[in-house]
C-alpha cells in the first residue's frame, strides 16, 4: 500500500530535504521514524528537494508499506494471507512523539498506488520574506535589507516571469537537470506589514536554487540596477552568471503543494 505523509519543518539545522552523506536531513529523520514504528525499512520520496536551511510549511512525501503479516495462529479464513492495516491517525501521532521538535507531521493518508509525491504534484508555491528594518524577531525567517527598493517596479518584473518557460538563468550552475522549463503561474510581491514584504511564486516545478536566484535578480530591479528590458535579457540569455545573487535560504518557505483531486 502507498501512503502520503504531509509534514512541515524548520530547515535551520538540516542539510536540506534529501539524505546527505555528511549531514542530517529531513528525509533521513522521517525514514528513521517510520522504519522504527512500522518495523521494516521505509524509504520516503518527497515532493521536492529543499536546500540547506530552507523551510517547509507543507511538504508531502510518499512511502510504500508491505504490511505486517498475521502470525501463524488460529486465524480465520478471512484473515489468512491478509495484512494488518495502518491506523493513519495513530501513526501520525506516534511520528510526532519521536520526531525532533523541528519536524511536525500533519497527517498520514492512504493513496492510490500510482500516486507519486513528486510527479503527481501539479503546482508548488514558495514564499520568500524580506524586511527593511532591524528586528530581533524576524531575523531567523526573513532577510533584512536596507536598500531603497522599488517594489512596484519589482512587481512589473515579476509579471514578466509568466511570459517565459525557460528559466536556465536562475538554475544553479552544473545542476543535474534534464530540462530548465517551468510553467510559472504566479509571481508577486505583497507588503504584509509596514516594512515587511513577501514574494509569492507558484509553478508546476522549480529548478535548484531558482526561487532565491529570482528574488536576488528582482532586488537588482528594485534597486534600479537592472531595467525591465535588461531583466528580460537575463531570462532570455539563460546564463546564471548574468542573474542576481542567490538570497539567503533562511527566508525561503515551501508553502503549498497541490495535487489533482481524484
Amino acid at each position: 500500500m502507498r501512503f502520503f505523509v504531509t509534514l512541515s519543518y524548520d530547515g535551520t539545522r538540516f542539510h536540506g530535504w534529501q539524505v546527505q552523506p555528511n549531514g542530517i536531513s529531513v528525509q533521513e529523520e522521517l525514514q528513521r521514524a517510520l522504519s522504527l514504528l512500522l518495523r521494516q525499512d521505509i524509504t520516503v520520496t518527497g515532493a521536492g528537494r529543499t536546500d540547506t536551511g530552507v523551510h517547509a510549511r507543507m511538504m508531502v512525501a510518499h512511502f510504500d508499506y508491505r504490511g505486517e503479516r498475521i502470525e501463524e495462529r488460529e486465524e480465520t479464513s478471512e484473515e489468512r494471507g491478509e495484512s494488518r492495516e495502518i491506523d493513519c491517525q495513530q501513526l501520525a501521532y506516534k511520528l510526532n512523539r519521536i520526531l525532533p521538535q523541528d519536524i511536525a507531521v500533519q497527517r498520514v493518508e492512504p493513496v492510490a498506488d500510482d500516486m507519486h509525491a513528486r510527479f503527481s504534484a501539479v503546482a508548488r508555491t514558495y514564499y520568500y520574506y524580506v524586511h527593511t528594518f532591524k528586528s530581533p524577531f524576524l531575523r531567523h525567517y526573513s532577510c533584512e535589507l536596507h536598500y531603497n527598493l522599488d517594489f512596484a517596479l519589482m512587481n512589473q518584473a515579476a509579471a514578466i516571469l509568466l511570459e517565459y518557460e525557460d528559466f536556465g538563468a536562475f538554475c544553479k550552475s552544473h545542476a543535474d537537470v534534464k530540462t530548465t522549463l517551468c510553467h510559472v503561474m504566479k509571481a508577486e510581491w505583497t507588503e504584509t506589514e509596514p516594512g515587511q514584504w513577501r514574494f509569492e511564486i507558484k509553478a508546476n516545478r522549480f529548478l535548484r536554487n531558482m526561487v532565491r536566484a529570482v528574488v536576488g535578480t528582482l532586488i537588482e530591479v528594485g534597486r534600479h540596477r537592472l531595467t525591465l528590458d535588461e531583466f528580460r535579457r537575463v531570462i532570455e540569455g539563460k546564463r546564471r552568471t548574468e542573474a542576481g545573487e542567490s538570497m539567503p535560504a533562511k527566508a525561503l518557505f515551501l508553502e503549498k503543494i497541490e495535487y489533482v483531486q481524484p
